[in-house]
C-alpha cells in the first residue's frame, strides 16, 4: 500500500505529518489519515511527494521494490514550491539571485529592492510571484532545505499583519545590534508580542523572539536544489 510506504518515509526522515503535509501543499490531516486508515492516495499527491523529496525513490514508493532512498548520483536536480491557496502562478518570470555577502544582509537588500544588482537570474515557469532568491546556509531546515540550496521569496512589508502562521519565512532579526538571517517556520508564541521560530531539523529547538526584533521578512515561495555529479 502506497500510503503505508509514505508513512514509512515520513518516519525515516524524521518529519512530523504536519510539516510533510505543509511541504507538499496537502490539507492538514490528509496524509496522516490516509496512512492511519491505509487509504489510497491520489496520483497528483504522489507526484507532489516525488517532486518535493528528490531523495525518495519513485519506484519504491509506487511498487515497494528496491530501496526507499535514491543514491546521491541517482537524484535529479529539483525545484520545490511552497504555495498558499491564494497564490497566482506566473507563466514566466526572471527572479534575481542575490549574494547576501555582497549586499551585507537582507535588511539593506529588501530596502533597495529593484535597485541592487543581482549576481544572476533564475527562470522557473509557473511559480508564484517572487521578489528575489538567495542561497541558504546551515542545517536547521533539513531535509526540506540543505545548506547551499536556493530559496525564492516574496517580501512582506507589513510584518505584524502579514504573517501566515505555520508557513516558512526568510527573516532578518536584530540580535544585539547584529543582523541574524535565518529560514524558519513561524508559529504563534505563548508570550505576548512574540513569535516562535521553528526548525524542520529536530536537533534545533524552537525559539521565541520579540516581534519587534524582525527587521526584514519574506515568505518562502520555492526552493532549488542542485545535485551535482562528479
Amino acid at each position: 500500500m502506497i500510503s503505508k510506504r509514505i508513512g514509512e518515509f515520513i518516519e525515516a526522515v524524521g518529519l512530523s505529518y504536519y510539516a510533510f503535509e505543509n511541504s507538499i501543499g496537502a490539507s492538514r490531516g490528509a496524509i496522516s489519515k490516509a496512512v492511519k486508515d491505509e487509504k489510497s492516495v491520489g496520483s497528483n499527491v504522489i507526484e507532489r511527494i516525488i517532486s518535493t523529496y528528490p531523495q525518495l525513490s519513485p519506484n519504491w514508493l509506487v511498487t515497494g521494490n528496491g530501496d526507499m532512498l535514491l543514491s546521491e548520483s541517482e537524484m535529479p536536480s529539483g525545484v520545490t514550491t511552497f504555495r498558499l491557496k491564494t497564490d497566482v502562478t506566473v507563466e514566466s518570470q526572471k527572479i534575481p539571485l542575490y549574494d547576501l555577502e555582497a549586499v551585507a544582509g537582507i535588511v539593506p537588500l529588501f530596502g533597495s529592492a529593484g535597485k541592487t544588482k543581482p549576481e544572476d537570474y533564475i527562470s522557473v515557469p509557473h511559480l508564484p510571484k517572487c521578489d528575489g532568491a538567495v542561497y541558504v546556509t546551515g542545517d536547521s531546515m533539513r531535509p526540506i532545505l540543505n545548506s547551499g540550496d536556493i530559496v525564492m521569496y516574496k517580501i512582506l512589508d507589513d510584518v505584524k499583519n502579514s504573517i501566515f502562521y505555520g508557513e516558512m519565512y526568510l527573516l532578518g532579526l536584530d540580535m544585539g545590534g547584529d543582523e541574524y538571517i535565518t529560514v524558519k517556520y513561524i508559529h504563534r508564541s505563548d508570550e505576548p508580542e512574540h513569535i516562535k521560530l521553528v526548525s524542520e531539523n529536530p536537533k534545533h529547538q524552537p525559539k521565541d523572539v520579540p516581534m519587534e526584533s524582525i527587521r526584514a521578512l519574506a515568505l518562502v515561495k520555492g526552493s532549488i536544489r542542485i545535485n551535482a555529479m562528479f
